[in-house]
C-alpha cells in the first residue's frame, strides 16, 4: 500500500493518510486499493480494502467510516462509529472521539483533512467544486469549533485532486465563482480548447481555507488526472467512456 501523510503527523496524537490506489485487492477498472461501496466493485474486494487501509492507520475495521457524499456543504458530528447502511448523507465530518477513522472517498474532488492541535478535534471533507464553493470547509471549521477547537490552532492538508494543469471547464463554469468574488478569476486561465477554461481546485481551496482564517494549510500538490498509476480519476473514466470507476480514501483518526 502507499499512502501520503503531511506535516499534520507532526501531532504525536493522530494519525492520517491520503491513500492512493496502490495495494489493494480489487481488479480491472478498479485496481486496486478501490474503497468505495458506490462502485460496482465486488463487495469483498472494498471491504478487504477498507480493512487494510484501517490497520495501517491504526484502528479497527469497523471503526472507519465514511458518508454518502453528495456535493453539499453538510458536516456530520460524529460520536460513535455507524455501519455502510447507516451512513448519513453529506460531505464532511467532525470528531473529538479516540479510535474512529473519519474518511473521504475521491476521484479528482479535493479531500481536505483538518486536525486543532490543542483541542485535539479532527475533520475531514470532501471538496469538489459545488462543495468549495458552498463552504464545506468553513462548515468543517465551524463545526471544530462547535466542538472545542479554537480556529488558530487549526491546521488543514489538502489531498490528491484534479490538479490545476488539469482541470478543463466550459466558459460559464465560472460565473457563480465570479458571482461570489470577481477576485475568483485568477483561479481561471484560458484552456487551449476553445470556448473552455482551466480551473486551478486546489488553489481556490487554499484561499478559501486561508480567508477562513486557517493560517498552517498544507497541499500534498498531487493531480489525480495525470497520474493514472496512483490514483484513480472520474474525468478520465469520463474521457474514456468507462461504465464506473473507483476511489481513494483520505481518512483521519485520534489515537
Amino acid at each position: 500500500m502507499q499512502f501520503l501523510t503531511t506535516d499534520l503527523e507532526k501531532m504525536k496524537w493522530l494519525s492520517h493518510g491520503f491513500f492512493t490506489r496502490i495495494g489493494g485487492a480489487s481488479g480491472g477498472l478498479y485496481g486496486s486499493l478501490n474503497c468505495a461501496w458506490s462502485s460496482q466493485d465486488n463487495p469483498d474486494h472494498v471491504k478487504l480494502n477498507r480493512e487494510k487501509v484501517a490497520e495501517t492507520i491504526g484502528v479497527g475495521a469497523d471503526q472507519v467510516i465514511t458518508l454518502k457524499q453528495v456535493h453539499s456543504n453538510k458536516v456530520i458530528t460524529v460520536t460513535k462509529a455507524w455501519t455502510r447502511e447507516q451512513a448519513p448523507s453529506a460531505d464532511a465530518l467532525v470528531t473529538d472521539q479516540k479510535g474512529i477513522g473519519i474518511a473521504v472517498l475521491t476521484a479528482d474532488c479535493a479531500p481536505v483533512l483538518f486536525a486543532a492541535k490543542k483541542s485535539r478535534i479532527v475533520g475531514a471533507a470532501h471538496a469538489g467544486w459545488k462543495g468549495a464553493l458552498s463552504g464545506v470547509m468553513e462548515e468543517t471549521i465551524n463545526a471544530m469549533i462547535a466542538l472545542g477547537a479554537k480556529k488558530e490552532e487549526i491546521s488543514a492538508a489538502i489531498g490528491p485532486c484534479i490538479g490545476p494543469q488539469s482541470y478543463e471547464v466550459s466558459e460559464g463554469f465560472e460565473k457563480p465563482f465570479l458571482e461570489q468574488d470577481v477576485g475568483n478569476s485568477r483561479f481561471f486561465r484560458a484552456a487551449d480548447k476553445a470556448g473552455h477554461l482551466i480551473f486551478d481546485l486546489p488553489g481556490y481551496i487554499i484561499h478559501r481555507l486561508k480567508a477562513a482564517g486557517i493560517a498552517d494549510v498544507h497541499d500534498t500538490k498531487q493531480d489525480t488526472l495525470a497520474n493514472e498509476n496512483a490514483y484513480f480519476s472520474y474525468r478520465r473514466s469520463c474521457i474514456r467512456k468507462e461504465p464506473d470507476y473507483g476511489r481513494q480514501m483520505s481518512v483521519i483518526a485520534i489515537r
